[in-house]
């Protein structure tokens, strides 16, 4: 494996319920697992996994409807779907009590998988997560609401529209070839559906269900956070704090909410430190 995007690469693939997950699994030890959110893939990871791989057997895969996993017309990709899915794969790869992260629409995945799905894990990391209502930002509402308009929309058209969103993600322009894999996933006819498929499934109830049983939260947190995240202001990550008695805090200046893109290293070493054993205990 290597540290860049041309060395990135899932090989394993395994079948749920809603289709078939493609993951990786690097090093050894403990396992840990990654979740990625929208509208990334797996390859966000990319140089956080090394260091992780030193101390654990990290778990990395590409969320249903996304990347080199299944998608199809009439697949649910929703929050809820994507914890059930979880649940099955910790199953299906005979994990005991794993470590999980989750960004974005990752986080509210783990949570869901955790506080619903009664999947236990020893510690749960929350990067710039999409847990507490309202999250959805003004151009994800604007899909939503003209779906039929977007659905109609020329490729290249759409293409760019992409393009302009994943540009917010960071607070420093992406190098070009890790710009065109998040993109070239949504390029193209079936792209553009996958998208809006996704899209739509995004609803704000999956994890609106999740608030009134944070307080219940047993395995140690940490709330990773872009001081500079345009998408999801850094102010939730205060309350989420708040909300979960085991959650300790950490904010990343000078970055956005593809906070793994902007400062990996630092993202990497407190990832290590906490699923080494750093932070509260339940």
């Amino acid at each position: 494996m290597g540290n860049g995007i041309d060395g990135w690469r899932l090989d394993e693939r395994v079948r749920v319920s809603s289709g078939e997950v493609a993951y990786g699994v690097f090093g050894n030890g403990p396992p840990v697992v990654l979740m990625h959110g929208t509208p990334s893939r797996s390859c966000i990871w990319r140089e956080v996994v090394p260091t992780l791989a030193e101390g654990h057997a990290v778990y990395v895969y590409d969320l249903l409807g996304f990347g080199e996993s299944e998608r199809d017309e009439g697949q649910d990709v929703s929050i809820a779907a994507q914890g059930r899915a979880l649940a099955e794969l910790v199953e299906a790869w005979g994990l005991e009590k794993p470590r999980v992260a989750g960004h974005d629409i990752g986080g509210g995945i783990a949570l869901r998988a955790y506080l619903v799905e009664d999947v236990p894990f020893e510690r749960i990391a929350l990067l710039d997560a999409v847990v507490l209502t309202p999250w959805g930002t003004l151009s994800l509402w604007h899909v939503k609401e003209h779906l039929g308009a977007y659905r109609t929309m020329p490729n290249d058209v759409f293409e760019a529209y992409v393009a302009a969103r994943l540009g917010q993600a960071t607070s420093r322009p992406m190098a070009e070839g890790v710009f065109e894999a998040y993109l070239s996933q949504w390029r193209g006819v079936a792209g553009q559906a996958a998208y809006l498929r996704k899209d739509e499934a995004l609803l704000e109830r999956d994890t609106a269900e999740l608030e009134p049983l944070l307080g219940s939260i047993g395995a140690p947190v940490r709330v990773v956070w872009g001081e500079e995240d345009g998408w999801l202001d850094p102010s939730q990550a205060t309350v989420l704090v708040e909300k979960i008695p085991t959650a300790e805090m950490h904010l990343v200046p000078n970055a956005g909410h593809f906070v793994m893109e902007d400062a990996p290293g630092e993202v990497a070493e407190v990832l290590a430190g906490f699923f080494s054993g750093d932070g509260k205990s339940s």
